[in-house]
């Protein structure tokens, strides 16, 4: 991440606090950084590769444009989810945390490190 007035900076240092959840899909600002929403509220600028070339970061972005509306949707469902699930036995909070673990764990497998 890039640190900019009013932005949040994300390093991968060790001692840095856990990276924040994207809130929204990232966005071309209009100073043409890649950014986005945490789940803090704060904007966040993604910092790119020093080896990242013009073309690439602008196929990257349309990309990332082109699956905003699949985005959407999935956030639609996840909201519906969480209001299936959370009642009195289980605040939308924990529902949350379950829902973003379990689909972590399910993933993970097949998008996992590599």
């Amino acid at each position: 991440m890039v640190d900019q007035p009013g932005d949040q900076p994300l390093d991968s240092g060790a001692d840095q606090p856990a990276p924040i959840t994207p809130h929204a899909t990232p966005v071309l600002d209009g100073q043409g950084q890649l950014t986005y929403v945490g789940d803090d509220g704060r904007r966040y600028v993604v910092g790119l590769p020093p080896e990242a070339d013009e073309q690439s970061v602008e196929r990257v972005m349309a990309t990332l444009q082109a699956g905003g509306d699949l985005f959407q949707q999935i956030e639609g469902l996840c909201h519906r989810w969480i209001a299936a699930v959370s009642g009195p036995d289980l605040d939308a909070r924990a529902a949350l945390v379950l829902l973003i673990t379990t689909l972590e764990t399910a993933l993970e497998d097949t998008y996992g490190e590599s």
